[in-house]
């Protein structure tokens, strides 16, 4: 069980690791890694429609047996047909997975919406199904500054969370982001973050990572790997990680990430100034014209 919890703009406490039901489990059978998750000490699980997979995500919230309000469920809207509102469309995301509510409700990308310009009308839509409870918290996922800025402008409601793409090699586009997020109280949630060591290694932060993995790992006294590194420098970012693995050692891994020591601000610095060398972003590109 994670000692650690994020409070939202809202007062909810969402817990700082989060598995999600994404890249490895794209559009397949999520149920029985659910379960697993649940059954080490996961509380915090994060779906979305465009995963194809809510109703096995559902499965394996129901396998576990554990109480609704111990657990925090996130789900993210894809886009709307012609006629639907947010409202239907976070419905049937329910009867899928098989829950009265979500506790977090993201748009899961803004370019569907503002390519309509639609994106505040999204928003209201979003804030509507927050006021019939159907969502303890609504939010937004790979927004950029200017998106935030439309629907903040447009609404009522601050997001509670912005969820994306984050590791060291695309802090550089992120920063900018993070900081308006942090000044409008919306939490950064992260995704993709064991990316240096996962989908570009080889690149100019390995040899920094090493020194600062070998570091902590005397300072403890105990193991501690690179992608304990990685996920500790986000979350002395105070950001939510949200991550995927099929290896409960990985969990366990990453739960035990909280009492590795913390980066010092050299490391940090260290860090990010050899990670600006390399841009390196994974996912949703299309967004960031990239």
């Amino acid at each position: 069980m994670s000692k650690i919890n994020v409070t939202l703009n809202t007062g909810s406490k969402i817990p700082w690791l989060g598995f999600g039901t994404g890249t490895a489990l794209y559009g397949r059978d999520a149920a029985n890694l659910v379960r697993v998750a649940i059954e080490n000490g996961i509380t915090h699980l994060d779906g979305a429609q465009m995963y194809n997979n809510e109703d096995t995500l559902g499965a394996g919230i129901k396998a576990c047996g554990k109480s609704r309000s111990d657990l925090f469920v996130t789900t993210k809207l894809k886009n709307l047909a012609p006629g639907e509102t947010v409202k239907d469309s976070l419905k049937a995301s329910l009867k899928r997975l098989g829950l009265d509510y979500v506790d977090l409700f993201l748009i899961h990308d803004p370019t569907p919406a503002s390519k309509e310009g639609k994106l505040a009308e999204w928003w209201k839509g979003m804030e509507e199904a927050y006021r019939d409870g159907l969502a303890k918290n609504i939010g937004v996922s790979n927004f950029k500054v200017e998106d935030l800025k439309e629907i903040i402008g447009a609404g009522s409601i601050v997001p509670a969370a912005n969820q994306i793409e984050l590791h060291p090699y695309v802090w550089k586009a992120a920063e900018p982001i993070v900081k308006f997020c942090q000044e409008k109280g919306i939490t950064i949630e992260s995704y993709g973050g064991q990316t240096p060591i996962v989908r570009a290694s080889g690149g100019p932060i390995d040899a920094t990572l090493a020194a600062i993995r070998e570091r902590l790992e005397k300072a403890r006294g105990k193991p501690v790997t690179a992608g304990q590194v990685l996920t500790k420098w986000l979350l002395q970012k105070n950001v939510v990680v949200v991550t995927t693995t099929s290896k409960v050692e990985r969990i366990k891994e990453f739960q035990d990430t909280e009492d590795v020591p913390d980066l010092t601000t050299e490391e940090i610095q260290a860090l990010e100034s050899e990670a600006s060398k390399l841009h390196k972003r994974i996912y949703m590109k299309h967004v960031f014209g990239e």
